[in-house]
């Protein structure tokens, strides 16, 4: 045992040895290589502002330099193989490389003009002598100084897409005319085209996309439930539609801002605009030399005359400077850099560039362009978009075409080889015989389903590529094939359309109704504030409709079945089989939107097609035909999926009404500037971007819902957390299928219990309110006694209370003033007075009567026959009051033994 254990340990340390063996090998191969990189790399020496000495790699990135180049003059003598420029800010120096051969004959002298983007002003070189037989080769180090490059901001050099032009002009001093003038564009490294990774994932999403819903298309036997599901997974036509908006936005004929192609380009591969060099030559090939003008769609190509560009020239200005004028200029330009300029020490330091096709050295440059594509750095109308992807204008129906081809042949063959895989599993018995088997009995028609809706995905790109062919007028076999093309697409797409519309609704009628269109506060997506359309029929069947914005009168086409028995459009299995590529996903009121949906794509791809080259009537037009598309998909709401109406109606029909509105300012008649062409397009990519992060989102969404719709009948659905959701979309769908307004039940009013409640407080007239001898509150605080005074005790104890000195004025703002209270001995001063008073105003004949029974004093006369008081009953009640309590208080003053008087007991 202990020999084991020494062997196995022996064992492990020998490995171990070996394996710290391998490694340091490996690390000295590493270090030797890294010291021969080392050795092999070139350095520059330079210095700074502080007077240091400062050592930098001579293959380093520049802050701004050129790519690819074009002919601007379209007869230049000089063929110009080579031409980049570069500007390095960290030693404050710029390189220009010129290669190429020419076709005159001898030159004496010529004069070479660089111009980088009218920023940058290079000093005038010469090339002697020239001739046919010796080929052109240049290269030059021009220090510049701060008010050089003055006109550069500083975030130029940061900034993505930085838009600038480097333009070399080649003069003859012998004619004193151009001979030559090539354009290259100008760059910082910096942009949003990311074609490789930003586009690979958009393929896995739109490849998750396409699984989901082929998932739920062929999971279950019974095709009602199986359309539900499928209706509710994320459209493949919704995601393409989305990609397809953002790219071919750049179809319209404006001079677009550099940012807007190469954000674009991240999406042209779901366009079809794909690059394959032997494609591409296939093409050319059939094409010929016709390469058709890319100016008839609004950009300027390379080969053509370009006298306006870079701000044009003046041969004028040129000539006439004197040599000394020159040197003067050149002195004060270069006054701290014309020691360094002349000196063999900087000559050693700036080592000289290798010229193309070298591993090491300098690598920052472009290439010619290839025939057809536009001028480099103009980026006009469709042409600019696709030479991003290095696609001339004429190329770019056959390519789309080729490529859509090639998508319907994959997408059947996918479904084929699906079908016999599944197949195969089955027969080694590693799947469950009848798992999927109504797809593997009807998938021939599944794949014929597939190849349609491929279709119906690349209508709008392929009639839009036929129709630019037409107008850009290129190759005549090329058109002949689109003109083929869009006969087959425009009748075939259409057709189904029309047989399926006419296949349902051949039993049955219309009838034209009168309605109103309202305006109603909405909310998209649950939170977003929007306004909504809604019928005046459909709110009164609404306990609680929305509020109206305002209304307009509107007419209804409503289709009344002759069969009222006839199965509804989703539940009819043999309509599903036939049409379900086109309406599978509508809802049950809105079946038919698909035809509406052919004819606007349609229409979209005529503005943008065949008005090319006219861009305010492309803009406008397509305004128009989007926002009229935003309202009716905002009122119809076709499709029975809450996410894809959010995407398609809502997000999508901003998108594309708030880009024309904004690409409007980009055509060249109103001249903006650079720079705030570059702020509206960042702008734009905002808006697509936005719309396109909440295309990944639905598409995740998506697939987790087709998850659950696959997973319906399993008992035991994974993960266990998600079964509330599960049960919530479940019970969702069920809701939404049969496509039928819901009322909102009404609430039961709890049983009533006893309760008190003061629903209205009313006021009574009090006695005093009646009385006319009552304080007005009203009235001032300090009353006036009405009627006359007496002088004697009696009378000014009696008309005491209605004295002026009786004030009110210690009662708080707003109380009310009651009545005095009267005494006995009031009362009674009070009625002796009016007794006295009365008996000597009364006329003759008049007299008193006797106190009745009931204590009231009763007027009589004589002489007249009528009886008057002058007492109101308010008065009469109080001093009928009074009275009894006078005689009770006698009475009780009587003597025991004493009989009561029948007054007294009254």
């Amino acid at each position: 045992m202990a020999f084991l254990q020494h062997g196995w340990k022996g064992a492990v340390g020998s490995s171990l040895s070996a394996l710290l063996i391998q490694f340091l090998s490996l690390f000295s191969i590493v270090s030797a290589a890294n010291v021969a990189m080392y050795k092999n790399t070139k350095y520059v020496e330079t210095t700074t502002d502080a007077g240091q000495s400062l050592w930098l790699r001579d293959a380093r990135k520049p802050a701004l330099y050129t790519q690819n180049f074009g002919d601007c003059s379209g007869n230049s003598l000089i063929n110009v193989t080579r031409f980049d420029a570069a500007y390095y800010k960290d030693n404050m120096t710029v390189l220009f490389h010129l290669e190429g051969n020419t076709n005159v004959a001898n030159e004496s002298l010529m004069r070479v003009s660089p111009l980088l983007s009218a920023l940058l002003c290079l000093t005038e070189t010469s090339l002697c002598p020239m001739n046919r037989s010796v080929p052109i080769e240049a290269n030059g180090i021009i220090p510049v100084i701060q008010s050089d490059v003055a006109g550069i901001p500083a975030i130029a050099l940061s900034i993505p897409d930085f838009e600038g032009q480097a333009i070399l002009r080649v003069f003859a001093n012998s004619t004193e005319s151009e001979v030559g003038c090539y354009s290259a564009v100008v760059t910082n490294g910096v942009s949003f085209s990311h074609p490789y990774a930003v586009g690979s994932t958009l393929g896995v999403f739109i490849i998750i996309a396409i699984t989901a819903s082929f998932a739920t298309a062929i999971y279950g036997s019974h095709l009602p439930t199986t359309r539900t599901h499928y209706a509710h997974s994320l459209s493949v036509l919704v995601v393409f539609s989305v990609f397809h908006h953002i790219f071919y936005t750049g179809a319209l004929s404006v001079n677009w801002p550099s940012v807007l192609p190469a954000f674009w380009s991240n999406f042209a591969w779901t366009a079809g605009m794909i690059y394959s060099e032997s494609m591409q030559n296939s093409i050319n090939q059939l094409i010929g030399s016709n390469k058709g003008n890319t100016s008839t769609v609004g950009a300027a190509g390379s080969g053509s005359t370009a006298a306006g560009l870079g701000g044009g020239y003046q041969i004028s200005q040129i000539y006439k400077r004197s040599f000394h004028q020159l040197f003067r200029r050149d002195a004060h330009s270069f006054s701290g850099h014309l020691a360094d300029l002349r000196s063999a020490e900087a000559e050693q330091y700036l080592a000289k560039r290798a010229l193309a096709n070298s591993t090491e050295g300098y690598n920052w440059y472009g290439s010619p362009t290839r025939p057809g594509l536009p001028l480099p750095g103009n980026f006009s109308g469709f042409a600019g978009t696709l030479a991003q992807e290095d696609i001339p204008a004429s190329n770019a129906f056959m390519t789309g075409f080729l490529w859509f081809l090639i998508l319907v042949v994959i997408v059947a063959a996918c479904v084929a080889a699906f079908k016999w895989i599944l197949e195969a599993l089955v027969k080694y018995r590693k799947i469950e015989e009848t798992r999927l088997v109504y797809f593997r009995q009807h998938w021939v028609g599944y794949t014929e389903a597939a190849v349609l809706r491929t279709t119906v995905i690349g209508f709008f790109a392929i009639t839009y590529l036929t129709i630019f062919q037409f107008t850009y007028n290129g190759s005549g076999g090329v058109t002949a094939i689109a003109a083929l093309v869009f006969l087959v697409l425009f009748l075939g797409m259409l057709g189904a359309a029309g047989y399926a519309c006419f296949y349902r609704l051949r039993w049955g009628h219309y009838e034209i109704r009168v309605d109103r269109l309202h305006a109603e506060k909405s909310k998209a997506l649950g939170f977003m504030p929007c306004v909504g359309f809604g019928l005046e029929s459909r709110r009164t069947e609404k306990t609680q409709p929305r509020l109206s914005l305002g209304s307009m009168p509107w007419r209804v086409i409503d289709y009344v079945d002759e069969d009222s028995q006839r199965t509804g459009v989703h539940q009819d299995e043999a309509y599903i089989e036939k049409f379900g590529w086109l309406f599978a996903r509508f809802r049950r009121t809105r079946w038919w939107f698909f035809a509406l949906w052919l004819a606007y794509e349609l229409i979209r791809a005529c503005f943008y097609g065949g008005a090319a080259g006219y861009p305010m009537t492309q803009v406008f037009g397509l305004m128009v035909v989007d926002f009229m598309a935003l309202i009716t998909t905002v009122v119809l709401k076709p499709f029975e999926g809450v996410r894809l109406n959010a995407l398609m109606v809502y997000l999508l029909g901003f998108s594309k009404v708030a880009t024309l509105a904004l690409s409007a300012s980009f055509d060249t008649r109103f001249h903006l500037p650079r720079i705030t062409t570059t702020v509206i397009g960042v702008v734009i990519i905002f808006i697509q971007g936005i719309l396109a992060i909440f295309t990944l989102v639905a598409i995740v969404l998506g697939a987790i819902s087709s998850y659950m719709s696959v997973m319906r009948d399993c008992g035991v659905f994974r993960p266990r957390k998600w079964e509330p959701y599960r049960q919530n979309y479940f019970a969702h769908l069920e809701k939404t299928a049969p496509d039928i307004p819901l009322v909102r039940p009404l609430t039961p009013e709890p049983p009533k219990e006893p309760y008190f409640r003061v629903a209205s407080v009313r006021r009574e007239p009090k006695i005093e309110d009646n009385d006319p001898y009552n304080i007005n509150p009203g009235s001032s605080r300090t009353s006036i006694a009405p009627g006359p005074r007496n002088s004697s005790r009696v009378g000014s104890r009696t008309n005491s209370m209605w004295s002026p000195t009786i004030s009110n004025n210690n009662l708080p703002y707003g109380a009310r003033a009651h009545r005095t209270s009267w005494s006995t001995r009031d009362f009674t001063s009070w009625q002796e007075g009016q007794h006295s008073n009365r008996s000597s105003q009364l006329p003759c004949g008049s007299r008193i009567a006797d106190r009745a029974s009931d204590g009231s004093l009763r007027e009589t006369t004589n002489s007249e026959p009528t009886q008057t008081s002058i007492k109101s009953p308010a008065v009469t009640a109080a001093l009928d009051l009074q009275k009894s309590r006078i005689d009770e208080g006698k009475a009780r003053q009587a003597p025991p033994n004493e009989p009561r008087s029948e007054e007294a007991n009254t």
